[in-house]
């Protein structure tokens, strides 16, 4: 198993990255979360990887952190949930606000991330809330301002109906609630930031 990967990062995008080792170019599925922490182009990277196997494939995803690494791999352990939706959910919502989300049992908040209905959102609840109470740095996650996933959709649904890319509108919102570092906004006032994101 390839649990980790150490080389040149020659492709970026916020859905894959190549790395290159030893000679060898390795495609690696990442998340937005991720995205946002990679170095320049042709910079060295380390990235943490889950090698998932199937009958028809072999796929790696990476992570930038263990805390993200081990959120997604709890993700795998609910019904319903492959890679490809883990790897949806962690772009849309930061690792630490997911965490905080599924131990307050806040649904709502998770119906709000694309892709996740509300079957799959009691069922996150259900059978994660107690792993992820007993992850290291739990405390500090539970106690953390919570930017609601809801204003998140909200303000991606505003900035897609202003004829932004779903992909940019995405990028500029992650880069604004990275700088809030937790700290709560309101809708208008993150739709307002992030339209400077996206005018640089």
């Amino acid at each position: 198993m390839i649990t980790y990967l150490n080389g040149l990062l020659t492709k970026k995008s916020p859905t894959e990255v190549i790395i290159e080792t030893a000679g060898i170019g390795y495609s690696v599925q990442i998340s937005l979360s991720t995205y946002e922490q990679l170095p320049e182009l042709n910079a060295s990277v380390q990235l943490l990887t889950h090698h998932h196997i199937r009958e028809d494939a072999q796929m790696l995803y990476g992570f930038f952190t263990e805390h993200e690494r081990e959120i997604f791999r709890m993700l795998l352990g609910v019904s319903g949930i492959g890679p490809k939706m883990a790897q949806t959910i962690l772009s849309g919502i930061r690792p630490d606000e997911l965490a905080r989300t599924i131990t307050v049992g806040a649904i709502s908040s998770l119906t709000a991330i694309p892709g996740v209905g509300k079957k799959t959102a009691e069922r996150m609840v259900l059978e994660l809330k107690d792993k992820v109470a007993k992850m290291e740095g739990a405390e500090k996650i539970i106690d953390l301002p919570n930017t609601g996933a809801s204003v998140r959709s909200e303000a991606l649904t505003a900035l897609v109906s202003l004829g932004f890319s779903r992909e940019k509108a995405e990028h500029s919102l992650r880069s604004v609630l990275n700088e809030l570092n937790g700290n709560t906004i309101t809708v208008e006032e993150l739709i307002k930031r992030a339209l400077q994101h996206t005018s640089k």
